[in-house]
């Protein structure tokens, strides 16, 4: 059960980061976005650094590193860099190709085995989200270009840092790993910042002032405690659970419209369906 509450937490929590990356790119350069994302969750993690590092194990410390790399910090980078040109939508369904690579990564560089009922989830689930945002989908458009290619690449990082996380990190506690993978790469984040001119920037302005605080509320909630919440939940049930809560992300979109006072139609529920159903059959305990 607690397993379903943290994939319900995570996909709201993970379903509104696309929100609040658009509101923080309203005035900031997606540059600014990434590394104010990054640098807040290395930021609030500093507490926990002396026992991070008192009970971290010296060589897991380069795959913590790597981790914080392929799980956020690239990825952050190339999924604002493609929100200037691909909406919301667009990019949640491309998002749902993580537990694809993460299928794919396992089995093709970490030996992992896979059943066919695995298989048939992960494509019974991508078809719910595909069906779910098909009004929104317009191939000939220059959505699918280079910004498409931009998410894609970072769902490729994300099924390797899940295989990585989940080869070489389980046994070390998840807070401990999100904060040293986050604490590293602050100085990666203040260099960007300081080579972006965002200090020259006016703090008074009230636009600026919105965008700064939802990227640092993307940081330490949708980066910092996300994180930690997927680790956990990776220990609990499996790196290609996990991945399934990409699926729920989508659901998260569709929570905003009612909220303003959209209709939802059948087609939405026949994409729910597929989507549980693919996440249901995905799910395999791990092995001893």
């Amino acid at each position: 059960m607690f397993r379903w509450v943290l994939f319900i937490v995570l996909s709201l929590i993970w379903g509104s980061s696309f929100i609040l990356m658009k509101l923080g790119l309203d005035v900031l350069t997606p540059f600014e976005v990434a590394a104010i994302r990054m640098l807040s969750a290395g930021t609030v993690l500093l507490p926990f650094l002396g026992k991070a590092i008192k009970n971290t194990p010296s060589k897991s410390i380069p795959f913590m590193f790597i981790s914080g790399l392929l799980g956020s910090f690239f990825p952050a980078i190339l999924f604002c860099l493609a929100e200037t040109s691909i909406d919301s939508a667009m990019a949640a369904i491309l998002n749902a190709t993580t537990p694809l690579f993460v299928l794919l990564v396992g089995v093709i560089f970490f030996k992992r085995g896979i059943h066919w009922k695995q298989i048939l989830g992960i494509g019974l689930g991508l078809s719910g989200v595909i069906l779910l945002m098909m009004p929104t989908l317009n191939l000939s458009s220059s959505t699918f270009g280079i910004y498409a290619f931009f998410i894609l690449f970072a769902t490729v990082m994300y099924g390797f840092n899940v295989n990585i996380a989940n080869h070489f990190l389980m046994d070390i506690k998840p807070l401990y790993v999100t904060t040293l993978s986050f604490v590293m790469l602050i100085p990666f984040d203040i260099i960007i910042l300081w080579k972006s001119g965002f200090a020259t920037r006016d703090f008074t302005d009230i636009t600026l002032i919105r965008s700064l605080g939802s990227s640092f509320v993307l940081g330490v909630l949708g980066t910092a405690f996300a994180t930690w919440l997927f680790y956990r939940l990776m220990q609990e049930a499996g790196p290609l659970f996990s991945s399934m809560v990409t699926y729920g992300i989508p659901f998260v979109a569709i929570g905003w419209g009612i909220l303003a006072g959209e209709q939802i139609g059948f087609t939405a529920l026949i994409a729910l369906a597929l989507i549980l159903l693919g996440i249901y059959l995905s799910y395999k305990k791990k092995s001893p």
